[in-house]
């Protein structure tokens, strides 16, 4: 008896196919043969790394305990003052000329040494560039020749429904592909990190995936893996990616100031709510909302009032307060930011400068 594919992986390989731009017959079998995606993965999964870390973590123990006659006259044997912590995580190579790999912070935080593990075998040791907390992205270098990169994609292209492979060492066991779909865009009130504009997927990742690839169909970085969310901490079918967009805007403030400065407009602002959509007679049911306007800020300078919509930055939709916070916090200070307004049920465009968020202790405007 002769056996075919199911129908739903044929549609599933007929979409992968289009996608790719490969060319298809009229009414042709499309058998597992012509899966484009081991051809793809031979040039993409060199370049995703397994980082493994060494951390020393001190204890504070009482001053007495250091005393030697104390120790001896209550027979207190002696005990290591620190103990090592060890983790496990993934990388992407972004550059195989100066052997920048991108990752999370959480991965490499607070590590004495960083080792990185490449698909073909090899052991080297990494140095930290910089990282940033907030958005948990983190570059960090190695000097090993023979290196495979990335090409980088355009996450603010993606679609809810494209397909989407996830690639990284879950579990410490090496090298392991996964794939999925787009499930949303956009996630972000999820209190895992300070900026969050998370790809939700539900390709598999799980512990050891973080920092490692999430790339499309034409094996172009989208993402890079960074959290999953479930009652066990495995994977359930919602694993969270930052976009590569917002990773790239944070690797680049490394390598020009080896750190993160942070911009601002002097805005305070809240979600377009339906409700307050009626209040000022417009029909935009998304948006961002100024509700205040800082003195002497450069929101005030170029002529921002309280009541304006924020529907687009530079050309890019606003539909919410926190993406109009990530896109003003990860611009570069002194760059100009033009702001498509909603005002007096008129659209404008409003232009300013980032200026230099100052840290305060009551909350930051953006």
């Amino acid at each position: 008896m002769k056996k075919t594919m199911p129908r739903f992986l044929q549609a599933m390989l007929l979409l992968s196919l289009l996608a790719t731009g490969a060319p298809l017959q009229a009414g042709a079998f499309l058998p597992l043969a012509n899966n484009p995606l081991p051809e793809m993965l031979k040039k993409v999964v060199p370049g995703v790394v397994n980082i493994s870390t060494r951390t020393r973590i001190r204890y504070e123990e009482n001053p007495l305990l250091r005393d030697p006659f104390f120790r001896r006259f209550f027979d207190i044997p002696n005990m290591p003052m620190e103990r090592e912590r060890q983790s496990l995580g993934s990388g992407v190579i972004i550059d195989a000329l100066k052997g920048h790999i991108i990752t999370n912070n959480h991965v490499i935080d607070k590590a004495d040494k960083i080792t990185v593990t490449l698909q073909d075998g090899r052991n080297v040791e990494a140095k930290l560039v910089g990282s940033d907390p907030t958005t948990d992205v983190a570059l960090i270098q190695i000097p090993a020749g023979n290196l495979v990169e990335l090409p980088k994609g355009n996450s603010d292209g993606l679609q809810v429904g494209d397909f989407v492979v996830a690639i990284g060492s879950p579990f410490g066991l090496g090298q392991t592909v996964t794939s999925g779909i787009v499930s949303a865009l956009g996630r972000s009130s999820l209190g895992i990190e300070g900026y969050e504009d998370f790809i939700q997927t539900d390709a598999s990742i799980n512990p050891g995936n973080s920092g490692g690839a999430l790339v499309n169909l034409q094996g172009e970085l989208i993402g890079i893996n960074t959290a999953i969310v479930g009652p066990s901490g495995g994977n359930v079918g919602i694993g969270f990616a930052i976009p590569i967009n917002m990773a790239n805007q944070v690797v680049n403030q490394i390598l020009q100031f080896g750190k993160i400065q942070r911009g601002q407009l002097g805005i305070q602002i809240q979600n377009l709510t339906p409700d307050l959509a009626s209040a000022f007679g417009i029909k935009q049911q998304h948006g961002a909302v100024i509700a205040g306007i800082v003195p002497g800020s450069p929101a005030e300078n170029a002529g921002l009032q309280r009541g304006d919509v924020v529907i687009a930055v530079n050309g890019q939709a606003v539909d919410s307060a926190t993406k109009l916070h990530n896109h003003i916090a990860l611009m570069q200070v002194g760059d100009m930011v033009n702001l498509g307004i909603l005002r007096d049920g008129g659209e404008l465009t409003i232009k300013a400068r980032i200026a230099k968020a100052v840290a305060v202790r009551r909350p930051q405007p953006y």
